[in-house]
């Protein structure tokens, strides 16, 4: 589902403390340094800043660690 995701979209993945979930609100679409580190992203591979349900932190994932969490 790599590349389907779209801000705002509910998605869930899987953590060292288990399964977390979250809100996109941004989509990286090129290479970016974030918490140290460079993380690569493309148009076609893009990675995503999910802002944690249950806390203020913020994560950076490709589309191939997500799935969608249906509205109720």
């Amino acid at each position: 589902m790599s590349g389907a995701f779209k801000v705002g979209d509910h998605v869930g993945w899987n953590s060292e403390a288990g399964q977390v979930s979250g809100h996109i609100i941004e989509v990286k679409t090129a290479d970016f340094d974030y918490k140290g580190h460079r993380r690569r992203a493309t148009p076609e591979d893009p990675q995503y800043l999910i802002k944690s349900d249950r806390t203020d932190h913020v994560a950076a994932h490709k589309g191939r660690a997500l799935h969608l969490i249906p509205r109720e």
